[in-house]
């Protein structure tokens, strides 16, 4: 795999999205299509243009907030280290904070991935990179392998043997809140150790980066908890960091990985690796992802464009066969 990030065009094209355009004479078409069954080429045809050109109107838009969101979080979760270690913020309040920072930092970072928010090659595409990479301090992720495994998540999604968060997948809510915890066991080959495994098979100059990366962070992360409990704060350090990264870790793979994809054998194909489904939270509680099927789609809709996207597509997929029934 390249180094450099990726956007819609490469994630269409190995996802195969722009095949029904070339569908051969034979008329058969280029994706299990369920409810649409038997539309002809030409019918397939115009329904993929109609679906790129209204997805097109959602693409880009005001990218600043994410930034500021980012920096501005990150800047807020570190004053909480010294801020509960003087008593001047209660502990309970500031392990609520680092919980939803921790958590919410995922979302930031996740535009970062696909360079939603510079593009590459622009002037100022530092300020993507950079944006990714202190969004996911909290979390004990290095931004590096989170790209990496995310883009490998796209490219194969709902593969058993290669899409790396199919360990997530779990037959209910209460087994895959379970698993969120289990997978993070040692000896266990889910969430971050497979991760680690995956990026040593890879063997490219941009896996062995982001495993020096990951043992860095892992190492600080030690280091700072271990520092703060023999000076006196060790509550201090589980609940500002270690307490609040592990619950943001679970919410993050429940909400962004089990719940827009369950059930996941056999759902490979572009209208059905992804749910379209309604959550007790709300879309915003969910971090949007009751329409994650869009993001797959196309990865370039920014997260808070999503929702708007789908309800504009909605006739679109529905026609392809996505059952939209839930929203």
């Amino acid at each position: 795999m390249s180094d450099g990030p990726t956007g819609e065009e490469m994630l269409l094209t190995r996802d195969g999205a722009a095949a029904d355009l070339l569908v051969p004479d034979s008329g058969a078409t280029a994706f299990p299509l369920a409810a649409s069954e038997g539309l002809d080429r030409h019918v397939l045809r115009d329904l993929r243009k109609e679906e790129i050109a209204i997805a097109r109107q959602f693409h880009g838009g005001r990218m600043w907030p994410y930034v500021a969101a980012a920096w501005g979080g990150f800047a807020l979760w570190l004053s909480l280290f010294p801020l509960t270690m003087f008593g001047v913020v209660p502990l309970w309040l500031a392990f609520v904070v680092s919980c939803v920072l921790a958590t919410g930092g995922y979302v930031t970072s996740h535009e970062a991935m696909h360079s939603n928010i510079r593009r590459p090659g622009a002037r100022d595409y530092w300020i993507n990179e950079w944006t990714g990479k202190v969004s996911t301090i909290p979390i004990v992720f290095p931004f590096s392998m989170a790209r990496l495994m995310h883009l490998e998540h796209h490219y194969h999604c709902n593969d058993p043997l290669k899409d790396p968060d199919y360990s997530d997948e779990a037959p209910n809510a209460l087994m895959a809140w379970y698993k969120t915890w289990f997978n993070r066991q040692p000896g266990v080959d889910g969430s971050i150790h497979a991760y680690k495994r995956i990026l040593k098979e890879m063997g490219t100059p941009a896996a062995a980066r982001a495993l020096k990366d990951t043992m860095v962070l892992q190492l600080m992360f030690m280091a700072v908890l271990f520092t703060m409990a023999w000076s006196g704060y060790a509550i201090e350090a589980a609940l500002v960091w270690w307490l609040p990264r592990h619950i943001g870790l679970s919410y993050i793979r429940f909400y962004l990985s089990w719940a827009p994809h369950h059930p996941r054998e056999g759902r490979t194909g572009r209208y059905e690796n992804a749910n379209v489904f309604k959550s007790r939270l709300g879309h915003v509680m969910s971090m949007a992802m009751e329409t994650h099927l869009v993001h797959h789609l196309y990865p370039q809709i920014p997260n808070h464009r999503t929702r708007a996207a789908y309800f504009a597509l909605k006739p679109v997929l529905a026609k392809r066969g996505v059952d939209v029934s839930a929203l």
